[in-house]
Order: structure tokens, then C-alpha cells, then sequence
């Protein structure tokens, strides 16, 4: 295991204190714990005193000493021990670690490294020149399906490629990295198989018949539901296991709902009987339409966007858009229009059309791949 200090003095800050939602926070945690053994809190107390700074100094383990009543070499000793708390500055936009263990390493850590020490520092542990990023090489993060992977701060990034790791950094670095969603960045479902299922995928088995059993007569006793097992036994009406309930009486509770009068007092409800109203499409005059061409000789396959579907790609050229060219050159307000006149809400900037038309563009589907580590659609 490598030797771990704490920061130079020339870097350490002469105080420490918890802000005030986190001193309130501090001394509830501390109360968690049994009389005698409030020192059990030292690492929550550690973390969130990085949350707060960034990293642990040495101000904030002398002050978390104090309040727990410990030596300061026993707090000192909890810190360089375990490697999540950061002794030294991080990036105050993103510290990346990258996971450098075997399989990460055989599915390409090495590359993501390389493109760290371009795009940040040299070295580990250093800031770039603005401070806002650092980076660093860890152990196993846990993922090792879907490797290889970073994480920065508590959000990890998988099944990356040198070129989605820059794109990550650059977002990161323009203080948007709450654009990026966290987890695998090709077409799976946390560890799923990428593509889908590849077993249990079969339709379950007819169910066999089975043979009806007897009547039973009145005086045996009715069978007890699964939902009232162990329930002690009772002559409450309530509990009579005869008793209609909705889900033994369904046509007599059908015709308990149906609602007779305009008020909920009546039976019914005139707020919910009012028609929704429809969103209002922007103007096709407006001088945030992007600029339509006349239908081209050849035009692009607009579903291989990721979000594009045969409806949407119809109403695409509606608008005269045909080109992957044309929606990779959309500006922000343009963007707005489209995403407001489909009722999308802002899926073409979750989906990042423009990336994805500017790679299909640029070289199609093999530039595609490069760009997203997998085929579109």
C-alpha cells in the first residue's frame, strides 16, 4: 500500500469549520451512536467534511478530533488510511478516478488514462491550469462488467471510450456535467447485456390445468388468504374472511364507482371532467424555425438519430429537414423551436441530436461507433 500524507503547509488552510447545516448535521450523526462510542462517527464526519471543502485537510481532522474527544494521530491515521478521503486540493468541478484494475485494463483503462494526462495534467493528483479538474488511477470501483468506467465525486461513468471520456471532461470543465447521466454510456440497462436480453427471454409455459377440487361444505372452515397468515384469530366482522371485499366482488364494486353528479360530494368530480388543453405548437414563422431545404435527390436516414422514429422523421421533413448536416448545424434557440414544436421537453438536448447528426455526418455509422461505442439506433 502507497505511503499517504497530508498536503503541504503551504496549501492547508489555518481553519476549519462546518457550515452551519452541517454542523447541525454533525452533531446528529454523532448522537447515532451509543454513549462512549460517539468516535464511531469519525468517518461520516471525514466525508462530509470533504463534501464541504473538496478534500480533507489538516484543519478539518484537528477540528473533528475536538468534537469527538480523539487524539488527533487517531483521526490522522482513519484519513490516510482509507483512500476515499482526498488529501490533498481536487478539481473543484470534477476529480476523475479511473478505475485501473484487470478488467478494466483489458477493455481499454489505459486509453482513458492517456486522454486524462492530455486533457488535465501530466500526473495524477495535480490540477489543470484553471484548478477546476483533477484526476487520479484507483482500484476496483465495482462495475467491472461494464468496464472500463471512472467515477467523479459519487456518480460513476461506464463502458467508456477515449473519445466519450473528453466529451465527459469538456462538460465537466464548462461546469454542465449535470448534462451527462451517470451510469453505462452505450445501449444497456445498468449491467444488462448490451442489445437486450439474451436469456430468459423464452414466453412462459402455458399453466397446466388443474383438477377442480370439491365444493366444501358449510361447515368446514374457509381457507385463510396469504394477506392475513399468522393474523390471530378474531370474531370481528371485519376479519370474516367471507366478507365482500373488491377483490371478491368486482361487478358490485364496479357499480359502486360510478360517479352520479357535477360535484365530489355528488359523486363526482367536475375538475377531473375538464379536457386537458393542448400544448400550443410555436409559429412556422418564427424566426427561430431552422432554415428548411427542398426535398434533396438523396436524403439521410433521420431515424438512425436515437430518438427519431418513422412519425417524427415525417414530420422532420415536413419542415424540409433531410440532412444529417442540417440538424448538426441547429443553435440553441433553433433546437427550442424543434424540441417545442414536437412536445419533446427537452429530449433533444437529453439525446444530444446535434452530436449524434455532426458523427453520422461526419462518417457515418463507423464514426458513430467511434464516437458512442455503439451502433445507432
Amino acid at each position: 500500500m502507497s505511503v499517504r500524507r497530508l498536503a503541504e503547509d503551504n496549501v492547508q488552510p489555518a481553519s476549519f469549520a462546518f457550515t452551519k447545516e452541517n454542523a447541525n448535521w454533525a452533531k446528529a450523526t454523532i448522537k447515532k451512536y451509543p454513549k462512549g462510542r460517539e468516535q464511531s462517527a469519525v468517518i461520516p464526519l471525514l466525508m462530509r467534511a470533504q463534501e464541504q471543502d473538496g478534500w480533507v485537510t489538516k484543519a478539518s481532522i484537528e477540528a473533528i478530533a475536538d468534537m469527538l474527544g480523539m487524539a488527533y494521530i487517531r483521526v490522522l491515521e482513519v484519513a490516510t488510511f482509507y483512500t476515499q478521503f482526498q488529501l490533498g486540493p481536487v478539481g473543484t468541478r470534477a476529480h476523475v478516478q479511473v478505475c485501473g484494475t484487470t478488467p478494466c485494463m483489458l477493455r481499454g483503462a489505459e486509453d482513458l488514462i492517456n486522454v486524462c494526462k492530455k486533457r488535465i495534467h501530466a500526473e495524477p493528483h495535480h490540477l489543470n491550469e484553471s484548478g477546476t479538474l483533477s484526476w487520479e488511477e484507483v482500484e476496483c470501483l465495482g462495475a467491472c462488467v461494464n468496464a472500463p468506467m471512472i467515477m467523479i465525486f459519487k456518480d460513476s461513468y461506464e463502458d467508456l471510450t477515449a473519445t466519450q471520456l473528453e466529451h465527459i471532461i469538456d462538460r465537466f470543465d464548462a461546469g454542465k456535467g449535470s448534462t451527462i447521466t451517470p451510469g453505462p454510456q452505450v445501449d444497456r440497462i445498468f449491467s444488462a447485456p448490451v442489445g437486450g436480453l439474451t436469456s430468459l427471454n423464452e414466453p412462459e409455459p402455458a399453466a397446466k390445468k388443474v383438477a377442480t377440487r370439491a365444493k366444501k361444505t358449510e361447515g368446514e372452515s374457509v381457507s385463510v388468504p396469504p394477506s392475513n397468515a399468522a393474523k390471530p384469530k378474531t370474531d370481528a366482522v371485519e376479519t370474516d374472511p367471507k366478507l365482500k371485499t373488491p377483490a371478491t366482488a368486482k361487478a358490485e364494486a364496479a357499480a359502486n364507482t360510478k360517479a352520479t353528479g357535477d360535484t365530489r360530494a355528488e359523486g363526482g368530480d367536475n375538475e377531473a371532467k375538464q379536457p386537458v388543453a393542448a400544448a400550443v405548437k410555436p409559429s412556422l414563422e418564427d424566426k427561430n424555425r431552422p432554415a428548411g431545404i427542398a426535398r434533396p435527390a438523396t436524403v439521410d436516414d433521420l431515424k438512425l438519430i436515437s430518438g427519431v422514429g418513422p412519425k417524427i422523421e415525417g414530420t422532420l421533413h415536413e419542415l424540409g429537414i433531410f440532412t444529417f448536416a442540417q440538424v448538426s448545424s441547429w443553435k440553441l434557440e433553433e433546437r427550442a423551436w424543434v424540441d417545442s414544436y414536437l412536445n419533446f421537453k427537452g429530449r433533444i438536448e437529453r439525446d444530444d441530436w446535434v452530436r449524434q447528426a455532426e458523427a453520422l455526418a461526419k462518417g457515418g455509422e463507423a464514426e458513430y461507433i467511434r464516437v458512442f461505442g455503439k451502433k445507432p439506433r
